[in-house]
């Protein structure tokens, strides 16, 4: 017979033994044998305990049967739908439920007290080992709930000893209930502990992260070495022309003015810039301009170029330090080439943008939004961010030359220069550094500039065709001047000028750009258009000075 459970549930032992119904004898315990029958004797007790697991069985025929095994179970009743058969009282009944777990769960065999369920076949605590077992009482016919198997043990009064019978252990085997309850205290002692540990780990980590930051950064090197801005870098050439560009603050006698960009164009104290920035001060207006690193001086206009959109100021009381930026030569430009942008957009003052040549030779009517004529000029195009404010700026190359004066830009709002633009959408024009020489150095000479002509008035409508002569000139004057270059080449009203040299010309402005991007006297080849039929002729350019035609 197996000694193992299998995971059935075990009953626990009830507080007190079942008490025998009223006015008959005692029975004896089901748990247990009568006991012998005199003159028998028991099996001797052998010298050594059986091995751990092994079972110990009676030889057969050793112990007498239970005249009891037939009888009622003490406190058991007779059950209804089965006579003769017996069903568990129901407060016993009750106790084994409510204390055994389901059958079949796991740890339901134990017992409430931690102490072991006793085993069939051993004898009450204190009693002889060797006490003859008890046959299991077979269950009554159709009892509910049924007994448990016959590994589970019944009870028994130990010879009246009023004890339970224990598990089922080998004689070497300690009882297992002290260990298991000292090693449960144990275990749960060292759960409390590590509870409390761990608590006191958390709340010392907890402060120490509201004290400290968990991060970990990486630091560049600030070694000389490393902070080197090598020549040609957009960092060192800003570094070098910061010093030389100026913020002009200009104001007129109404109170009206704004803030553009210049820089130093000679050692003599000469700034160049563009005409609408200084307009409004020019007659009996003011003028100032301040250095990157603050200082600020007051200043005059030397002479100015509407039509080409050029002024030229000069300082008053000049420091004797002055570094005039390097002028590099705009007819060796390449599209895609570097450019730097310096001015004051907005009036953020040493600003630096960058950007690429976007393309040569782009004809460009410009005007500052007021009551002044219209700028024509042959512009470098860039995509450096350029804004108002930045006008009359430096455009450098990639060696930290001028190349360029910053002049206008085409906004999504509105036209050319016009009031009202937004800002920057990477369409800047600036005059050719060539040009805006030329003229300056006119300005500084003779105070007033001078324009390349060909003595012909010429439609402003950009119709896509070519420059159209008109058949009547400005204020009712002859549209060819008569003993002028035009006239002198044959030109007619009406013709239709289609090339100056190896420019397509497609409109009247980009015809005066053109020819403003000459010195007078130059010879230059036209291409136009008579009758349907092209011809060409050459003439030799004339010249106008000032503002005034």
């Amino acid at each position: 017979m197996s000694t193992e459970n299998e995971g059935n549930p075990v009953p626990p032992a009830p507080s007190a033994p079942p008490v025998p119904p009223s006015g008959s004898p005692a029975p004896a315990p089901h748990s247990q044998a009568a006991g012998p029958a005199q003159g028998e004797t028991l099996p001797p007790r052998p010298d050594t305990p059986p091995a751990r697991g092994a079972e110990e069985t009676p030889p057969p025929g050793a112990y007498p049967a239970d005249p009891y095994a037939d009888a009622p179970h003490p406190g058991a009743v007779p059950q209804d739908s089965a006579p003769g058969g017996y069903q568990e009282a129901p407060e016993r009944r009750a106790a084994v439920l409510a204390t055994s777990g389901a059958p079949g769960t796991p740890g339901s065999h134990e017992h409430t007290q931690g102490a072991p369920a006793p085993a069939p076949g051993l004898a009450p605590p204190g009693g002889d080992p060797y006490a003859a077992p008890h046959a299991a009482v077979p269950p009554p016919v159709g009892a509910w709930p049924p007994p448990p198997p016959p590994a589970v043990p019944t009870y028994a009064d130990a010879g009246g000893a009023g004890g339970w019978g224990a598990a089922y252990e080998s004689a070497e085997h300690k009882p297992s209930g002290g260990r298991r309850g000292g090693l449960l205290a144990a275990v749960t002692a060292a759960a409390l502990f590590a509870g409390a540990l761990g608590g006191g780990v958390g709340y010392w980590a907890a402060e120490r992260n509201d004290e400290s930051v968990d991060s970990t950064t990486v630091s560049a090197s600030d070694t000389p070495a490393d902070l080197k801005r090598d020549p040609g870098t957009v960092s060192n050439i800003a570094a070098t022309a910061l010093p030389s560009v100026v913020t002009i603050d200009a104001k007129g006698g109404g109170g009206e003015g704004g803030t553009g960009t210049g820089f130093i164009y000679d050692k003599q104290g000469h700034i160049l810039t563009n005409n609408h920035v200084v307009a409004s001060a020019a007659e009996g207006g003011q003028l100032s301009v301040t250095f990157s690193n603050g200082k600020k001086y007051d200043a005059e206009v030397i002479g100015r170029a509407q039509g080409y959109d050029v002024a030229v100021l000069k300082m008053k009381n000049a420091p004797s330090d002055l570094k005039p930026l390097p002028l590099g030569n705009s007819d060796k430009v390449a599209v895609g080439d570097s450019t730097i942008a310096i001015g004051a957009p907005f009036g953020l003052s040493n600003t630096v943008t960058t950007g690429i040549v976007s393309a040569k030779d782009r004809p460009v009517a410009s005007s500052d939004g007021g009551n002044s004529k219209a700028s024509y000029m042959s512009a470098l195009q860039t995509d450096a961010s350029i804004n108002p404010g930045n006008s009359g700026g430096p455009l450098l190359d990639a060696r930290g030359a001028v190349i360029g004066v910053n002049s206008a830009i085409q906004s999504a709002g509105s036209g050319l220069g016009g009031a009202g633009q937004a800002g920057s959408i990477g369409l800047g024009f600036a005059i050719p550094v060539n040009q805006a020489t030329e003229v300056a150095q006119t300005l500084i000479r003779t105070g007033q500039p001078v324009y390349a002509v060909i003595g012909a008035s010429v439609s402003l409508q950009e119709s896509g065709g070519g420059a159209t002569i008109t058949q009547e000139g400005a204020g009712g004057s002859d549209p060819v001047s008569p003993n002028g270059p035009a006239a002198k080449a044959g030109l007619q009203p009406g013709d239709v000028i289609t090339k100056l040299d190896d420019t397509v010309i497609d409109s009247g402005p980009t015809l005066i750009g053109e020819i403003w991007t000459h010195q007078p006297g130059d010879s230059v080849k036209i291409t136009y258009e008579r009758d349907g039929k092209e011809r060409t002729a050459n003439l030799v350019l004339g010249e106008r000075k000032g503002d005034s035609g």
